[in-house]
């Protein structure tokens, strides 16, 4: 079972799949798509392929190398003529839907690979996407079911605790915080997520009103060489464990609850678990966890005598480890992120794991980071217009990009959005800098200042109709868009509205438009959700 996986997602249904064969008392291997050796591919037999889309219709960061491989023009068109294989997408459709999935499936065909069910597309956006996984999931193991038995079994955990009988005098779990121990090592590996780089963090400022309800942090970073600390060092203690590797604050997957079933010994608690698992009790779930947002100490909580019997092996399949943040630069090397909190259903209060300990930290201390390249590329050419969309902390990627336009004397025009001109006003001095020396135009959209209607970037964007159709279709410029991923939608809405209305063109003719500026590079978007 090979995955791609940006966010956890896909790695945890391929765990699920790889479970699903153990109990079938298949030999199987679960493996990110980078970790294996793709020429293995011509000797397999059966291969489940379980891969998310990112960005703009891009592999995920584990499967790049894989990606490449794999369309290289030299492969024989029947190289893959022995495998059988089966290819889930875990989309989301509000960006360009399962691309990886659909393109990786229609390659495998053309190296000769034979597809036991067709291609399973999954969409985040769907407040159930397990009832295209569930169905899915049934059919491939129907056809799997000629060809081996199905012994139903519990398994064991993936990983042994080995408690240690004395204390380590030794500390080696602590990320480093004495600035003094950084120095500049020429053997160091590059930081990747595997190996983050532990940088000084110089200072850590709020950029919102104190009244403002929403806290937004500039963070800055010295990205000066050091050592790399261990993921997850060994020894280490349990503290650590919880703290720093474990996301015991995470919304358990419905894989949690399949393996809670197997630890029950309660009837009525297994009776309900079981309900949870079922295809029937999906809308159940959905209920009780994801929309309150349960944890997972909250659902063990809710069964204690399950939780009660759980084997302290059985904490690193229960428990995701926590994935990687990522955030956009706003320069070298600066961070703005918005501190999340919030209320759930239940008004139980919530925060964000990685954005609030961030704001915590004060002073010289050391944060695991490391830099991957960004999605957004812009026109090498000075006379080419770049229109920039960036409301809220979607601004921060265009900040950096904009100190290094400017810096070669290349024009550009920004919206910006935010709820007031005087608490949330990211940057403002800087915009108002690069304004004065006609560096920059600048178009705001302030949503709950004094005014009888909210107006959003894409009302600016809908208002400066004649000058982006001019900007796009006769200067041909770049339009770019960065914040989370419901907003570019209305924004590339409005945009499509200012070619109808300034270039005279029908409705389908104006998104033709923009699919071939998607295609040219010249409408980019960099979204989250």
């Amino acid at each position: 079972v090979l995955f791609g996986s940006q966010t956890g997602t896909a790695q945890d249904t391929a765990q699920r799949v790889g479970r699903q064969a153990q109990r079938r008392r298949l030999r199987v291997r679960v493996l990110p798509l980078d970790g294996y050796n793709v020429a293995d591919l011509i000797s397999e037999s059966l291969v489940v392929f379980v891969c998310s889309t990112t960005g703009q219709g891009d592999p995920p960061d584990n499967m790049k190398n894989f990606w490449r491989f794999l369309f290289r023009k030299s492969l024989p068109a029947g190289s893959l003529s022995c495998l059988d294989c089966a290819v889930l997408g875990l989309g989301d459709s509000s960006y360009p839907f399962n691309f990886v999935a659909k393109k990786l499936q229609k390659r495998l065909v053309q190296l000769g690979a034979a597809m036991l069910v067709p291609v399973g597309l999954a969409d985040d956006q769907h407040d159930l996407p397990d009832a295209v996984i569930d169905p899915w999931l049934q059919s491939f193991w129907e056809k799997v079911l000629v060809l081996y038995p199905v012994l139903s079994e519990v398994l064991p955990p993936s990983y042994t605790l080995h408690f240690l009988d004395e204390k380590m005098d030794q500390n080696p779990e602590r990320i480093g915080t004495d600035p003094e121990r950084i120095g500049t090592d020429p053997d160091r590996p590059i930081a990747s997520e595997s190996s983050p780089f532990p940088a000084r963090m110089l200072s850590n400022r709020r950029v919102t009103d104190p009244t403002h309800f929403q806290d937004v942090r500039l963070l800055d970073f010295d990205i000066s060489g050091s050592n790399i600390p261990a993921r997850l060092p060994r020894p280490c203690s349990v503290r650590h464990l919880v703290e720093r590797y474990l996301d015991v604050a995470a919304v358990p997957r419905r894989s949690f609850f399949e393996l809670l079933v197997a630890a029950a010994t309660s009837d009525l608690e297994r009776d309900k678990l079981l309900e949870f698992c079922s295809p029937a009790g999906r809308d159940q779930l959905q209920a009780y966890c994801d929309r309150p947002r349960r944890t997972a100490l909250e659902v063990l909580a809710d069964f204690p005598l399950t939780a009660a019997e759980l084997e302290p092996d059985r904490l690193l399949d229960l428990i995701p480890e926590i994935q990687p943040r990522s955030f956009s630069i706003a320069s070298s090397l600066k961070v703005l992120l918005a501190v999340v909190r919030y209320r759930t259903r239940l008004h139980r209060p919530r925060t964000g794991l990685c954005s609030n300990w961030l704001a915590s930290l004060d002073g010289e201390v050391l944060v695991p980071l490391w830099v991957k390249r960004g999605g957004l590329r812009f026109p090498p050419d000075l006379d080419t217009p770049v229109v920039l969309v960036g409301p809220g902390t979607g601004v921060a990627p265009f900040r950096a990009a904009l100190q290094e336009r400017l810096s070669e004397g290349k024009a550009n025009l920004l919206f910006f959005g935010c709820r007031s001109e005087t608490k949330d006003f990211y940057f403002r001095s800087e915009w108002a800098a690069m304004t004065a020396a006609g560096k920059l135009q600048l178009f705001t959209a302030f949503s709950r200042d004094q005014q009888e209607e909210k107006v959003y970037v894409q009302h600016r964007v809908r208002e400066k109709a004649a000058l982006l159709w001019d900007l796009m279709s006769n200067k041909h410029g770049c339009f770019y868009i960065a914040n989370a991923k419901q907003m570019p939608a209305a924004v590339r809405d409005a945009l499509q509205f200012a070619f109808q209305q300034e270039g005279g063109v029908s409705g389908q003719e104006a998104e033709l438009m923009l699919v071939a500026m998607e295609k040219t590079g010249r409408l980019q978007s960099e979204t989250w959700s």
